[in-house]
């Protein structure tokens, strides 16, 4: 399967047949824009971080280490890292391969060509 695909608990995409933690859907529209906002301003920063230690500039190493912890923070604030934000007790599966979790079967028979359950 090329194309992300969502649990059908709505807690995980799958890409690449990993799982991954979505957003957290109690956030307002708002709040999770300025977090997306945040989040790419960080990456932007590791990705010039990068550049600046091939570049061998001085401090270069402390940027990119800041630039990353802006990052975690992002992804933790908009739920995709960090404690879960659901609240029955399931454990996270993050960055699980799907065909080791309980969403196993569920996801064979996506890859069957069986349609998506609604």
């Amino acid at each position: 399967m090329s194309a992300a695909i969502t649990t059908p608990d709505q807690r995980y995409i799958v890409v690449r047949d990993r799982l991954w933690r979505r957003t957290d859907p109690n956030l307002s529209p708002e709040e999770r824009q300025a977090l997306i906002v945040r989040l790419m301003a960080a990456r932007r920063a590791v990705k010039a971080a990068k550049q600046a230690e091939r570049d061998n500039d001085a401090g270069a190493a402390e940027a990119l280490t800041a630039a990353r912890a802006e990052v975690d923070a992002a992804k933790v604030a908009l739920g995709e890292r960090g404690p879960v934000w659901w609240q029955d007790g399931a454990p996270d599966l993050n960055r699980r391969m799907v065909r080791t979790t309980p969403y196993a079967e569920w996801y064979a028979a996506l890859s069957a060509g069986e349609p998506e359950p609604r």
